[in-house]
């Protein structure tokens, strides 16, 4: 079980994994960790013995916060399914808040769209629910989750949405030409894994603060 002090500051991210959202999943990585929270992916560790709902079932299990896209519900092809594990899981986080004890119920949740209440249409019981839309653009992104952590009084003197997307345009060029330096290519760095794409987020944040201290 994850320490009280972790589970305050950890943040379950509930989102598509495909190449489409990749340009929206990296700024929401660096938001999280620039504003000094941990994010937990069910893509952070892979183990073919492992039972992926177990997995995910722990993470929301361990962390205070959540945020959950729901931008990739309907289906964009013929012959495509509807994704349902967003909701799915979506679910499971609000089943936890609302019937688990102690902890659980300081639970809190950021519910990201495409277009504002465009989710209501096939979730309608989620209606009056307070959603923020990012457009599938990734400075939006950014602004939804900055403000998101202002607006439920976790966070208070943090920079403007704006210059948090700029440390994040300057961490993405200093992560560009470090990496090719490194002998990695732009495949490589298109696939990396998600693991190792935060962890080289984490090393620029804290080397960017020290820098400001």
């Amino acid at each position: 079980m994850a320490t009280n002090i972790a589970f305050e500051r950890q943040v379950f991210i509930n989102c598509p994994f495909d190449d489409e959202f990749l340009p929206l999943l990296r700024p929401l990585l660096f938001t999280v960790q620039f504003l000094g929270f941990i994010p937990r992916i069910a893509s952070e560790r892979l183990d073919s013995g492992e039972n992926r709902i177990d997995k995910i079932c722990a993470l929301i299990h361990d962390c205070r916060f959540s945020i959950h896209d729901l931008s990739r519900l309907r289906a964009t092809k013929v012959g495509e399914y509807f994704r349902m594990n967003m909701p799915f899981e979506l679910g499971i986080d609000f089943g936890l808040r609302q019937f688990g004890e102690g902890r659980f119920a300081s639970k809190k949740f950021l519910i990201l769209e495409k277009d504002r209440f465009e989710f209501q249409k096939s979730l309608s019981d989620l209606s009056g629910v307070d959603i923020k839309s990012h457009k599938n653009e990734p400075d939006e992104v950014v602004r939804a989750v900055r403000d998101w952590f202002v607006e439920i009084g976790s966070l208070k003197d943090i920079p403007s949405p704006t210059v948090v997307w700029y440390r994040f345009t300057d961490f993405t060029s200093d992560f560009y030409d470090a990496r090719l330096r490194e002998g990695f290519t732009d495949d490589d760095l298109n696939m990396m894994p998600v693991p190792e794409y935060i962890n080289f987020i984490g090393k620029w944040v804290s080397e960017y603060k020290e820098d400001q201290l």
